[in-house]
């Protein structure tokens, strides 16, 4: 394929991206679910999450001999938390009704009118919304990991479709969010480095989240939600300039 001559290359745009292996590398065990015994899953160790800047394997080894891991003890779910609960069963029918007795009446998208006015996402954002799988393996010495099940993974982006903006109430500090983002991100497993995501996905499902968790909290009326979007990609290891909510802002939807 030729090269594109250098007078129709797209400019630079106005803002700026930032993400650093450094920046979304957390330092806690893998998905909680290494104990292959286990039958009920409480997803309360986060994954240990590294993105790979050079997309390329060959620059960024994922042998597990290099050295022994470095993890540090899981934090706990936040205490009071809302929890969602599933079980192989509802995972296979694709059953959301776990999730929308919770959710259902904080929806807000452009052209749905199912938000209950009454309903105040600030409950959400300071308790936080966690999950509880209880997810009996049809093999018991099954070794994947709870993000590499393809029933559970099917699950997960239905329930992003229907509720994108869940990524901004979910229990950061528990893990929850670098958790869900591997549900919907490729990725490969390390035992020594945990997940390493494919850097190209995260960085779309990363943009992706800001505009629609943006768009919502200034929907709902919540204060401040250029901060509250920017700790969200913090998270996962972006930092956002202030000229891309500008921008937004600027050219608001319909």
């Amino acid at each position: 394929m030729a090269a594109i001559p250098a007078s129709t290359r797209f400019p630079s745009p106005p803002f700026s991206i930032s993400t650093t292996v450094a920046a979304t590398q957390h330092r806690f065990g893998a998905l909680g679910d290494t104990t292959k015994a286990r039958v009920r899953l409480r997803w309360s160790s986060p994954p240990n999450c590294v993105s790979n800047p050079t997309g390329k394997l060959d620059d960024f080894s994922l042998q597990d001999d290099d050295e022994p891991p470095n993890l540090n003890p899981a934090p706990p779910p936040t205490p009071g938390r809302f929890e969602i609960t599933i079980d192989k069963e509802t995972v296979r029918r694709l059953d959301l009704s776990p999730a929308h007795a919770l959710l259902r009446k904080y929806v807000h998208r452009i052209g749905d009118n199912a938000t209950d006015p009454a309903s105040d996402p600030n409950e959400l954002l300071q308790k936080t919304v966690g999950f509880v799988i209880n997810y009996e393996r049809d093999d018991p010495v099954d070794p994947r990991e709870l993000s590499e099940l393809p029933d559970l993974r099917l699950w997960f982006l239905r329930l992003d479709a229907a509720y994108p903006w869940l990524p901004v109430v979910l229990d950061w500090r528990s893990g929850e969010l670098a958790r869900y983002t591997a549900m919907l991100v490729p990725h490969q497993m390390s035992q020594r480095l945990g997940i390493v995501y494919n850097p190209e996905a995260q960085e779309l499902f990363a943009m992706s989240k800001l505009f629609t968790v943006y768009s919502w909290l200034k929907a709902r009326g919540v204060a401040n939600p250029q901060a509250k979007t920017n700790a969200m990609m913090q998270v996962i290891g972006f930092g956002i300039s202030d000229e891309l909510f500008k921008l937004v802002e600027a050219n608001p939807h319909p």
